[in-house]
């Protein structure tokens, strides 16, 4: 992404991220589910509010759009069609300007049945699709097409930086390291990004290429973790997308310590 523009998170709910581009004049907000943070950063920042990119239809990700509106009443909204709010529907193969910028517009349905990702240069927008070391939950998508969602993003190029929607990456590190105990590259990443959290930094945006060393739901073909899965539940997941259906199962209802 060239130099000029800057992408920022802004902190809402207990862990939601809303990520803002933006150079010295305008910005593009993904995914505002509070528009407070979103008003106050523009404010400050002395910026207009260019364009919305809505990846999927859950209230914390479109909560703050009737608030924007409000306020800009011309802005346009993208997003999947159908959602509340959104204005411009976009689907699979769909181009936007991004401040000067190109970006491809990609379906990745499974956390939700009509859930996008826009990949602008090595920037992935991902929403709840892919997280740091972990994946979304299937609610009104299929195991089946987030397994291939994920698939498909995982083919990406290695230095592409995902920016999910929320700071779960040390929950998903201890599902992670549940299954893979002994794996040094885990653990490693446990330490670093442990650390930012204790200073109160992001662990993200996250590299492709750690992910697809990382994160489970990524690696459902390598025999630690075909392991795992068959001892947590014997007789499942006998191929690729059993054992991701068994992991994200038992992920569900993991709790974290």
């Amino acid at each position: 992404m060239a130099d000029i523009v800057r992408i920022t998170p802004l902190k809402a709910f207990s862990d939601n991220y809303i990520w803002v581009l933006h150079d010295d004049r305008a910005a593009i907000v993904v995914d505002p589910g509070d528009a407070a943070p979103v008003q106050q950063f523009l404010a400050q920042s002395q910026l207009a509010l260019h364009a919305i990119w809505i990846t999927h239809h859950h209230h914390d990700h479109i909560g703050g759009l009737p608030a924007l509106h409000a306020q800009w009443p011309n802005c346009p909204v993208y997003g999947p069609a159908g959602v509340g709010g959104v204005s411009v529907p976009v689907m699979e193969g769909s181009r936007l300007p991004a401040l000067g910028l190109d970006c491809r517009v990609y379906e990745v349905p499974g956390h939700t049945a009509n859930h996008l990702a826009f990949h602008c240069g090595q920037h992935l927008f991902c929403g709840d699709t892919l997280f740091a070391a972990g994946c979304g939950r299937v609610f009104d998508g299929s195991i089946d097409s987030l397994h291939a969602s994920l698939q498909r993003l995982a083919a990406l190029p290695a230095q592409t930086l995902c920016y999910p929607a929320h700071e779960y990456t040390l929950a998903n590190l201890q599902f992670a390291l549940t299954l893979e105990p002994d794996n040094p590259a885990l653990q490693q990443r446990w330490q670093r990004d442990s650390a930012r959290r204790e200073q109160d930094l992001p662990t993200l945006p996250c590299l492709l290429a750690d992910e697809l060393q990382h994160n489970p739901f990524l690696r459902c073909g390598e025999a630690g973790i075909r392991r795992a899965a068959r001892h947590h539940q014997p007789g499942g997941g006998n191929d690729a997308l059993g054992v991701f259906a068994t992991l994200r199962q038992w992920k569900n209802d993991f709790r974290a310590s």
